[in-house]
């Protein structure tokens, strides 16, 4: 900032819905952990994983720091439904911006932005906290399908003169040779984040700034964020800053008659990292939960005005079957997360895997597609039979499956095939129970047998 001073795992007993719909499920996602490790990465101080190989990032100064402009490219093209760009404006300096393209209302952009460059090594809180915010509010929308269009913008050559901002929002206003202007009608910049002079994670003022000015709708974008912090829980105080500061990249967009506002830690109070510009700024003086309730309220306000479309890409783990909670999609595939692909036939509302693994399920509903978070099955983590306890015979079949129950227990008896879809079941406690494949194909299927304490998994040819 110019200034004139990271799998959800679950047991499969019971009923669990995973991931959330409502803008309050979607704050709740919002991970401090997540934070704290890309603040620590971005700034050099632990190593990241870069095009394949583990990497630290010693410099984000605007002419070597190609390889935090590399990072930051990864971390959104991993993320789903976003068209990732690489915006060369000059010689050395590079944009990374991400676009949500939205389903119904692709005109209208929402745009939350941060500068990625930094003045000298390390620098923390400015601005690997900002940084931070934006990719972990675009790792949580990216799975939801929105209205309208977001675009999530890292900026390069912020401490050298906005120069990234600038080009962006020129290129964006720009009406010649047929043009026309973008129609972006909020600008959230997000410029050190981090610091609160209580001391880090304990009860304090957590004062922020909300810098605006009279331009364009930039008011309301101010009292918009003012309704969500009674609208929801968050452990903030606003200290509205009228008329703010044009020292950060939001008012290159009010240079262009763009409504844009700044969020960030309390300069008007003097409350900023007195490590401002200085190798200094490092990690430990970060209090990431409150960078954590800032983020949240951010992706709040991307989540109410850019408007969740109402698909349900939420799922619950029920015993030994996975579902999707949306009851109303033109389609579902489920993925194997750890392979990234899809389940051949596996294409139903409600999917029983055949072996323990992560998995999520990809909703359809016309245009619109979501992806689940990938949650772990672990339903054969339970105590296994021992060999004298369960026999299943003959193998292969031409079609009748024998289960030797020994221990003459009740027996819950499931059938799946090779796409983890349900075949058939029952319940027995006889010592010889059977079950007849005669009217299914050919092929791979999965005899689970189960009591409340002990489950195996027996895979048999039917030929």
């Amino acid at each position: 900032m110019i200034r004139t001073l990271t799998i959800v795992f679950l047991s499969f007993f019971g009923i669990l819905p995973l991931s959330g719909q409502s803008v309050q499920d979607l704050i709740d996602e919002v991970n401090t952990s997540n934070l704290e490790q890309m603040v620590a990465e971005l700034s050099g101080e632990q190593p990241a994983t870069i095009n394949g190989t583990s990497q630290t990032i010693t410099s984000r100064v605007y002419n070597v720091n190609d390889l935090a402009a590399d990072y930051l490219e990864e971390r959104f093209s991993a993320f789903p439904n976003l068209n990732v760009e690489v915006q060369n404006f000059n010689t050395s300096g590079k944009n990374i911006v991400a676009t949500q393209l939205g389903q119904t209302n692709p005109d209208e952009i929402y745009l939350v932005c941060a500068h990625y460059d930094s003045v000298t090594t390390y620098c923390a809180d400015d601005n690997a906290t900002g940084v931070a915010a934006v990719l972990e509010i675009a790792r949580i929308l990216s799975t939801q399908c929105m209205d309208k269009t977001i675009v999530y913008a890292l900026w390069d050559e912020e401490e050298i003169g906005l120069r990234g901002a600038n080009y962006y929002a020129q290129l964006a206003a720009d009406t010649s040779n047929g043009n026309t202007r973008d129609n972006i009608l909020a600008v959230i910049n997000m410029d050190m984040i981090g610091y609160d002079g209580d001391a880090p994670g304990t009860p304090g003022d957590n004062d922020f700034d909300i810098d605006v000015r009279d331009i364009a709708n930039s008011i309301a974008i101010k009292d918009d964020l003012l309704n969500l912090l009674t609208t929801y829980t968050f452990d903030l105080n606003p200290i509205v800053v009228d008329p703010g500061t044009v020292a950060s990249d939001h008012s290159r967009f009010w240079a262009q008659n763009y409504s844009a506002v700044l969020v960030g830690e309390s300069w008007e109070t003097n409350d900023q990292t007195p490590d401002y510009h200085t190798s200094d700024d490092r990690i430990d003086d970060i209090d990431f939960p409150y960078m954590t309730e800032i983020t949240k309220l951010v992706g709040a306000y991307l989540a109410t005005k850019a408007q969740l479309v109402n698909v349900d890409n939420t799922v619950t783990i029920d015993g030994n079957s996975l579902s999707s909670n949306d009851l109303n999609a033109s389609s579902y595939q489920w993925i194997n997360c750890d392979t990234n692909n899809a389940i051949p036939g596996a294409n139903q509302r409600v999917f029983i895997p055949s072996a323990n693994g992560n998995y999520a399920v990809e909703v359809s509903n016309g245009s619109c597609v979501e992806q689940s978070a990938c949650v772990n099955f672990n339903v054969l983590s339970i105590e296994a039979f021992l060999p004298n306890e369960i026999e299943v015979y003959p193998n292969p079949i031409k079609s009748t499956v024998f289960i030797k129950n020994v221990l003459k227990t009740d027996l819950t008896v499931e059938v799946i095939d090779i796409s983890g879809r349900h075949i058939t079941s029952l319940k027995s406690a006889k010592e010889t129970i059977e079950l007849s494949l005669g009217n299914h194909l050919d092929g791979i299927y999965f005899i689970k047998v189960s009591t409340s304490s002990k489950s195996s998994s027996f895979k048999i040819v039917k030929e």
